[in-house]
């Protein structure tokens, strides 16, 4: 049986990834090791990976994520007051499938897409 995913998600820089997740979003790390090229981060449920891809060109990384919330409205709030960049076509709202979302892109432009059920 299924029981988790954990998405692998691409990343240029290891120290500006984990400056994003953790010193923006809230996020841990996962684990006591420390593995060179790859990161692991969790918040609550939602567990990320990432792994060194030092060729990536940002404008041309289609990675994405999809994470649901309870508290759509708190934490888009929450990452307001953070100063965390809302993506310029994904700021909080409700869409025609029954979803109340906004986005986001991290520094390599992995695109990370909260969402709650109305």
């Amino acid at each position: 049986m299924l029981t988790h995913i954990l998405p692998k998600l691409p990343m240029r820089s290891k120290s500006a990834t984990r400056d994003f997740y953790i010193g923006q979003l809230g996020f841990q790390p996962v684990g006591r090791q420390d593995f060179e090229g790859y990161l692991m981060i969790q918040k609550d449920h939602v567990e990320l990976h990432f792994f060194d891809y030092q060729d990536l060109n940002p404008l041309e990384n289609y990675g994405q994520v999809y994470i649901r919330t309870d508290n759509i409205e708190a934490l888009f709030q929450s990452l307001l007051d953070q100063q965390v960049a809302i993506h310029p076509n994904g700021h909080l709202q409700t869409k025609p499938w029954g979803q109340k979302e906004f986005s986001l892109l991290d520094p390599d432009h992995n695109l990370l897409t909260f969402g709650q059920s109305l």
